[in-house]
């Protein structure tokens, strides 16, 4: 199975810590963000990865290279400097995502969790397209994403970790350009082409100059 970290993101509102840098290269305990999603699909048994790239994108190829001194091999999909947000972006990796299943990982490259992949990896996904994993919410999202597809009576929303489980098929009517993710997510849930899960463990979305410093106190504080 392949995996594909989303990196593309222009980190706005990382802004100034990302005007010379990626935001998943922003660094939790002085290692970036990239880094432990690698570590972890490449413990999970995920060796090929791919990497879309857009603002500072050549940061990412100067520090990762081809992968291999992390044991992994790593492509890079190159998109414009503004990005084809989610769901475009992962359009136009697809060739390089291409497998015996055609199933793929999907990370947002800018969240930090402890969650275990490899779990991804035995999940049939017949007859859903995609399976996405779903946390508790935050602070800043006290309202949440999306329901838990297996609780219909269950009206309380969750947020969307940015981890999936994707057939190639799910993105295959797309055209190139720039989509986001959420409203297709949104109406293949009501149709009933995606499963959900709910992970209680540790998961951050390191949105925020802020989020990245209590990040960083709390692994200090470990």
């Amino acid at each position: 199975m392949k995996a594909m970290i989303l990196a593309a993101g222009r980190g706005k509102r990382m802004m100034p810590l990302t005007a010379d840098v990626p935001k998943p290269m922003l660094t939790v305990a002085g290692r970036p963000l990239l880094e432990y999603h690698i570590e972890r699909l490449k413990n999970a048994g995920i060796t090929d990865i791919v990497i879309n790239l857009a603002w500072q994108g050549d940061k990412i190829v100067q520090y990762f290279g081809d992968g291999s001194s992390w044991g992994v091999h790593i492509h890079y999909s190159y998109e414009p400097q503004e990005g084809l947000e989610t769901a475009g972006g992962i359009f136009n990796a697809l060739a390089l995502l291409s497998n015996d299943d055609d199933k793929f990982i999907v990370i947002n490259g800018d969240i930090f969790t402890d969650y275990d992949v490899s779990a991804l990896t035995q999940l049939v996904l017949e007859p859903q397209q995609a399976h996405i994993v779903l946390v508790e919410n935050p602070v800043h999202n006290p309202d949440g994403d999306f329901r838990l597809a297996h609780q219909p009576l269950n009206e309380q929303r969750y947020t969307f970790s940015g981890i999936g489980l994707y057939h190639a098929s799910f993105f295959s009517h797309l055209t190139p350009g720039f989509t986001p993710l959420g409203p297709m997510l949104r109406e293949a849930l009501e149709q009933g082409r995606v499963s959900t899960q709910l992970y209680l463990g540790q998961w951050h979305d390191i949105g925020t100059p802020e989020r990245l410093s209590e990040m960083n106190r709390k692994w200090e504080q470990q």
